[in-house]
């Protein structure tokens, strides 16, 4: 019976040898998370224990360091939860390591080809969070332009400027006080030149006027009265006016095949105070074409399609997964586990949601293996392998002894 105890000694601190090796080779691993073995004594109705068995090999998955990297492709978790790839064949796996790259076809996955989930994206860029979780993919095709069809302008108009009687004329400077300008842009996604006029027509109201003009060769020069804008005596705008402040239905006419602009235009916080005429704000909607230049991934998992245009689209949301027990997950390799039974059903959402840590971009996960800590659980199993191997000779000596008898 010795035999068998030193046996199951031997057995088990081989065991816990594999594992301390398997946390050891592993300790540069991105999102690798360590284990440790349990041992159990064995009895079968006697008073001397039959040896040790190995009971339960538990993985810790304690929050690994977080070091910053120079891709925007690496991605790391900072709290709870799990990336969900979708394997070539097929299966979902789960994985702390969001190392990726970007497939010709504008798949992203990681070295082993597993494409990471989330939310999808419409065409407008609009995530559709809740909905159904697919593979994330970067659509390929150019931004294309979008025609202006709101402008804000904000500014101040010198009150100290004469009131003008005459009728208004773009190509004659005195029949106005102040004029600006704003790049706005037509169906084709031309930059137009669009100027505004400002006559002072009473002590405090002014006439708008604009002029569309530039653009290709053909796209022609508009003029359009727009409207009045009237001031307190504080010199704000008119609040009871509400068409005081925005202008609609501006419509600039445009030779074929350029569509006509239909440009809202709005003067909020537009102010007449005794100071120079000056514009403070400009803000408008429209754009020309864009070619996609690059991704970036916010805190919350939204992937941005970012253009040559300086414009951004989502394209999708990298969703996270936590469960009930993860320690019941089952080790699948190539940094990824798989649901089982033990740890329940998967928790499915957005980062930052619930119990669910966000994305740190630009950065990964480090094993969390204290090297230390695996070093002295090493000599310890190998002193208690030793130890299991004296048994084993010292039995011998004394069945030895017997015999010589």
């Amino acid at each position: 019976m010795s035999f068998t105890q030193a046996l199951s000694g031997l057995n088990a601190q081989q065991q816990k040898l594999g594992v301390v090796g398997n946390n050891i080779a592993n300790s540069q691993t991105v999102g690798f998370k360590s284990s440790n073995i349990q041992f159990a004594d064995v009895f079968a109705n006697s008073r001397v224990g039959l040896g040790v068995r190995t009971s339960a090999v538990l993985q810790n998955f304690s929050q690994g360091n977080i070091e910053s990297t120079s891709r925007n492709m690496d991605l790391a978790i900072a709290g709870e939860g799990f990336f969900r790839y979708q394997q070539p064949n097929g299966e979902i796996g789960y994985s702390r390591n969001g190392q990726l790259t970007m497939t010709a076809d504008g798949r992203l996955v990681n070295a082993q080809g597993a494409q990471i989930m989330g939310y999808p994206a419409d065409a407008e860029g609009n995530v559709q969070e809740g909905g159904n979780v697919v593979p994330m993919e970067i659509p390929p095709g150019d931004l294309p332009a979008n025609a202006t069809t709101e402008l804000g302008v904000s500014l101040n108009l010198n009150s100290g400027q004469p009131v003008i009687a005459a009728a208004f004329n773009a190509d004659n400077a005195n029949t106005y006080n102040y004029s600006t300008n704003a790049t706005v842009f037509d169906s084709q996604g031309n930059a137009r030149n669009l100027t505004l006029y400002f006559t002072k027509t009473a002590a405090n109201q002014w006439n708008v006027n604009g002029r569309l003009s530039g653009g290709p060769a053909d796209g022609g020069t508009y003029d359009v009265a727009l409207g009045n804008l009237t001031f307190t005596q504080n010199g704000t705008l008119q609040a009871e006016n509400t068409n005081n402040a925005t202008f609609n239905n501006n419509e600039f006419g445009a030779g074929n095949p350029l569509a006509a602009l239909d440009i809202e235009l709005s003067f909020e916080g537009t102010t007449q105070f005794a100071s120079e005429s000056t514009v403070n704000d400009t803000i408008q909607d429209g754009y020309t074409a864009g070619a996609l230049v690059g991704i970036t991934i916010e805190e919350d998992g939204t992937i941005m399609r970012n253009y040559s245009n300086e414009e951004s689209r989502a394209a999708g949301q990298v969703t996270l997964v936590t469960f009930r027990n993860p320690e019941g997950l089952r080790p699948e390799g190539d940094n990824l586990w798989a649901a089982t039974g033990t740890s329940g059903q998967e928790l499915l959402g957005a980062p930052g949601a619930g119990l669910r840590g966000l994305i740190q971009p630009n950065a990964i996960e480090t094993s969390n293996v204290d090297m230390a800590r695996e070093l002295v659980d090493m000599i310890v199993a190998q002193r208690a392998y030793q130890a299991n191997s004296q048994t084993i000779s010292t039995q011998d000596e004394l069945l030895q002894t017997i015999i010589n008898i």
